[in-house]
């Protein structure tokens, strides 16, 4: 069967106001009717056309990606938002504490506190919209070479609005023709046979690890996906829990004060929050965390693995809950908050260790 043609710029700013109007629909919903990519639906918004074509208006960013990031500061609180298919982390705060070395970058401002990996950034856009009530919604949007979303800046009632401005100023690209071409989306690598894997040499490795940033290596060195050194892992640090397990987590770390941290991430970015949660709800398929100052949509449904995941460091047992979807996608994985060169949270411990039946001795605190 022959693909359906493209539509065309002006078709898309169509149907985007129509279904802004109708449905409040949000961009990435619409781009997906429209059988394009977030990324193709912003570029379509670029140039000029008559005002009362879309209520949105879209500028190219230069590919400058960790000085943008490094000159955000200035804006004062904004809010952070990263996605993957199943789940939304946000976080207001200020980007500060900004580094990187190579292709790799971080933010470190306790609020803000974002892992980056610019290599798979390639496109960059700053975002103006009339929204239904009348406020104009401002925002600096990323994106990678498939026009799949990786990281959302969006301006708050507080933040610098000349900042912003003369930040998009110096990062405007010269180029601001309609349309972006997307590129292939990133795939991970296809993963082999559990018979083929040394799960006795897997199992060592992992006994032997003294810090948690250690993990990756230990994947890439036995050649395994995450969910794959899951199953083949010492049951004494892994053990599979029910998919419900996230929804009563995070009510009881509620419940009882516990505070935490969640982590959410695409390839091209990490975000954290560090600190309690109060409202947890649930909407549908959503289980939602609405505090002040972060919010998480995590879609249940989505949810295919969660496990117990413990591993040794310098500082003692460090233990998290790893959640999965069908194809082996990290959703999110929630830790208890704590520093390098601190003991894990015994709260924390014994509300994870509650999900499964039976305490193991690797697990007491």
């Amino acid at each position: 069967m022959q693909a359906s043609p493209a539509p065309t710029f002006g078709a898309v700013r169509q149907a985007f106001t129509e279904a802004r109007e109708a449905r409040k629909a949000r961009h990435r919903d619409i781009a997906a009717a429209l059988q394009i990519s977030e990324g193709e639906l912003l570029a379509a918004h670029l140039g000029d056309f008559a005002a009362d074509e879309s209520p949105l208006l879209a500028r190219r960013l230069k590919p400058e990606w960790q000085r943008l990031i490094a000159a955000l500061e200035p804006l004062g609180d904004v809010m952070a938002l990263t996605r993957n298919e199943s789940c939304v982390h946000e976080k207001v705060g200020c980007y500060r504490e900004v580094s990187g070395q190579g292709a790799v970058g971080l933010v470190l401002a306790g609020a803000i506190d974002l892992r980056i990996f610019y290599s798979h950034w390639a496109h960059g856009f700053a975002v103006q919209e009339r929204l239904s009530d009348g406020a104009l919604q401002r925002s600096l949007q990323f994106f990678d070479a498939a026009g799949t979303a990786i990281h959302k800046v969006f301006l708050k009632p507080a933040s610098d609005l000349a900042a912003y401005e003369a930040l998009v100023a110096d990062f405007l690209a010269e180029d601001q023709a309609p349309g972006l071409s997307p590129g292939a989306a990133w795939a991970e690598p296809a993963e082999r046979p559990d018979a083929a894997i040394d799960a006795a040499a897997l199992r060592r490795d992992w006994a032997s690890l003294r810090d948690t940033h250690e993990f990756f290596g230990l994947l890439k060195k036995h050649g395994v996906s995450r969910t794959q050194a899951l199953r083949l892992a010492d049951p004494a640090y892994v053990q599979p829990l029910p998919t419900g397990s996230a929804l009563e987590l995070l009510q009881r770390a509620a419940q009882e004060g516990v505070s935490i941290m969640v982590f959410v991430g695409n390839p091209g970015m990490i975000q954290i929050h560090s600190g309690p949660v109060q409202k947890v709800v649930v909407m549908g398929p959503w289980i939602n965390v609405l505090d002040p100052g972060f919010n998480l949509h995590l879609r249940e449904d989505h949810i295919a693995g969660a496990w117990l995941v413990r591993k040794p460091t310098t500082d003692g047992l460090v233990s998290s809950l790893e959640l999965f979807d069908a194809e082996g996608r990290t959703i999110a994985m929630l830790f208890g908050e704590r520093k390098p060169g601190q003991a894990e949270r015994c709260d924390w411990r014994s509300l994870l260790d509650s999900l499964v039946e039976g305490r193991t001795e690797a697990a007491a605190c």
